[in-house]
């Protein structure tokens, strides 16, 4: 029998009627996408109000709703899931760890660290610093794994396991489990992006019904039962998954105390160095300032000849890592945005214009003059264009006349899909650089489940051969929070060598980005991971959940900074500057804190050199890739030339004879 299934509601996401330009009914609107730490895996999450508590998804937790209460979905079942570390002893699975790729451990020197047990000195059976365990029948026990067995996290500390772990058994409710108390008053800061580390498995049981994969949480439970969500693992037996939550307070609690649990009842949870550390933004930021220095900039040697001496000013003109927006019929009528928009972005992505169900709400009526337009509008301000998407894999983002087709009916769900391929790609044909060809196989399989798993495949091949000069991407979401047993950057390169095997010219990675609590080490392990499959990524729906101005601006600080300083990042879309998150703040167009923040970081990453020619006629700088002019004012006047620094190991050095 498989292993129960548990389903999640989705954050801020409550239904609301709409149209579809065509007529019908439009799928509900999503503020967001689930952000850090949200998953099909998990239970449902229910809206409370508490000002001073902020999860990491911004509400705090239900009770898991049974089995029989969300039916098993082979698609979504958390097995072969994150950074998986084995015990001593026990047979891995043939030649899945060597495909893990382990990012090297950054700099993360914490403000301060609170433990619910230690690391290296205590010893855990003589001093259990407050780990209790929560259940009526629930029992634990201390047990040690030879930690030279055990690799260093992937993520932050990067530090060694200790070996020590608690075992906690009898559990009859998925509540049970442990509960640690040994957070002292003040010893969480308020405003404080803390991240949840160390390792958790589940052990073997006989019953077959509760084999496999599980999922596990751990809660940060505050003053009077509030409970706030810091990260989950889907854990297998024999496996150590390292958990990689993260969670926010707005203000100090009286008391708090961590609690682990989640898993089916019956099933065995232990738990490794689990603790929590504050994330240090500065000390972050000065090791990706140094890393940027390094994957964005190039010593650029201009030989211009002429005078030595001569006056020389060089200006960057355009970034060689593009940024954009996601637009609409909307904000394209409104001047305010269209001026920040044309001044500060690079690329363009519709937010519905281009989806199957605005196109074709209803079958045979197609409607592609909104998109029309807007493609006429970034063809005028020359922004290309990323086409998003051919199909969405999710059941709830497909309109209901193609849920209409029979079942059984493969041949006429195949002739649609056909259909949409040529009528989209057939009409737009290289007016696309990029296409999402099927949005969200991670958390989704509508046409995998109807047409059967080649279908995937099929669509990239029909796509590549309609528009051969398109990058065709996958597009998921929570890849790059580490905390999604659905989306692991394991499971994404599994689908994109699935999709390689049957023929798919997969041309690039999308990683959504859409965010709450971002943390920098978490990112660049996923990323380390998705550079592996040598193919570009790009972050193409970033925004950012957090209500909080400031923080807000924090928040996407943290995210651009990582993206900017990896090599594998090739350009980054804002999912929030349409809805006004982060380029407004009243109807006026003022830029907020977050957009002006984002406008702060392009002048930093954009080079302004000047100086004289030296006694060889020559001009040394080093600039960040992207288009130049340099201006050289001599006696007899000023010469323009224009110039280009790619990417490079070894100076560029060009020849400008003036």
């Amino acid at each position: 029998m498989r292993s129960p299934q548990y389903s999640i509601s989705k954050p801020n996401a409550e239904p609301t009627e709409r149209s579809f330009p065509g007529g019908g009914a439009l799928p509900p609107r999503r503020a967001r996408r689930r952000s850090h730490g949200e998953s099909d895996v998990f239970p449902p999450i229910r809206r409370a109000s508490h000002r001073s508590i902020v999860s990491s998804h911004g509400v705090p937790h239900a009770k898991p709703i049974t089995s029989e209460q969300a039916p098993f979905r082979p698609s979504n079942t958390c097995r072969h899931q994150p950074s998986y570390y084995y015990y001593h002893g026990l047979q891995s699975p043939g030649g899945y760890r060597q495909n893990v790729v382990h990012a090297d451990a950054a700099p993360f020197p914490p403000s301060h660290t609170v433990t619910c047990f230690s690391r290296t000195d205590v010893v855990f059976e003589a001093n259990a610093v407050g780990w209790t365990p929560s259940g009526a029948r629930t029992s634990l026990s201390v047990h040690h794994e030879d930690p030279s067995k055990l690799p260093a996290a992937g993520v932050g500390h990067g530090l060694k396991p200790s070996g020590r772990y608690v075992h906690v058994t009898g559990r009859a409710d998925v509540e049970d489990g442990l509960l640690c108390q040994a957070i002292t008053p003040g010893g969480l800061k308020p405003r404080v992006t803390y991240r949840v580390a160390g390792w958790i498995s589940v052990a073997a049981d006989p019953a077959e019904e509760l084999a496999g994969g599980h999922p596990v949480r751990v809660s940060i439970r505050v003053d009077d039962g509030v409970v706030v969500d810091g990260g989950a693992v889907c854990a297998e037996p024999g496996r150590w998954a390292e958990i990689k939550g993260a969670f926010r307070l707005r203000e100090s609690p009286r008391s708090a105390a961590v609690h682990v649990h989640g898993a089916p009842a019956g099933v065995g949870v232990m738990v490794m160095d689990l603790r929590i550390i504050a994330t240090d933004h500065k000390a972050r930021f000065s090791y990706l300032k140094d890393k940027t220095d390094k994957v964005r900039k190039r010593d650029v040697v201009l030989r211009l000849g002429g005078a030595p001496g001569a006056s020389v000013r060089v200006v960057q003109l355009d970034s060689g890592f593009p940024v954009g927006s996601c637009i609409n019929g909307e904000v394209i009528q409104n001047p305010a945005f269209v001026d920040f928009f044309t001044n500060h972005l690079d690329w363009a992505v519709f937010e519905n214009e281009l989806k199957w169900y605005w196109t074709e709400a209803q079958r045979g009526q197609l409607n592609y003059g909104d998109a029309d337009r807007l493609l006429d509008f970034c063809d005028r301000a020359g922004k290309p264009v990323r086409g998003h998407c051919i199909f969405w894999a999710v059941d709830g983002d497909v309109q209901q006349w193609i849920k209409d087709i029979p079942g059984d009916d493969r041949d006429q769900l195949m002739a649609v899909v056909q259909e949409r391929i040529r009528g989209l790609l057939g009409r737009y044909a290289g007016r696309f650089p990029h296409y999402d060809v099927n949005n969200e196989m991670l958390h989704g399989r509508f046409f995998r489940d109807r047409l059967g798993d080649d279908v995937a495949a099929l669509m990239f091949r029909e796509a590549a051969q309609l528009d051969p000069g398109a990058a065709l991407f996958v597009n998921d979401y929570n890849v790059e929070c580490g905390n999604d047993p659905n989306a692991t950057p394991e499971k994404y390169i599994g689908l994109i060598r699935d999709l390689q095997r049957g023929g798919a010219q997969v041309g690039g990675i999308g990683l959504q980005g859409h965010v709450t609590n971002p943390v920098g080490e978490v990112i660049c392990d996923a990323l380390d991971k998705i550079a592996a499959t040598d193919l570009p990524v790009w972050i193409t729906e970033l925004d950012v959940g957090e209500p909080d101005e400031a923080l807000r601006a924090d928040d996407l600080e943290v995210v651009l900074r990582e993206a900017y300083a990896h090599p594998a990042l090739q350009g980054v879309v804002l999912w929030g500057f349409m809805q006004g998150h982060m380029w407004r703040q009243d109807a006026d167009g003022t830029v907020n804190e977050a957009g002006q923040r984002f406008v702060e970081l392009r002048r930093e990453w954009s080079s302004d050199a000047r100086g004289r020619l030296d006694g060889d006629g020559q001009f040394k700088f080093r600039g960040f890739h992207g288009t130049y002019v340099a201006q050289v004012t001599t006696a007899t006047g000023k010469m323009l030339k224009a110039f280009t620094v790619d990417k490079g190991d070894s100076a560029l050095v060009l020849d400008m004879d003036i």
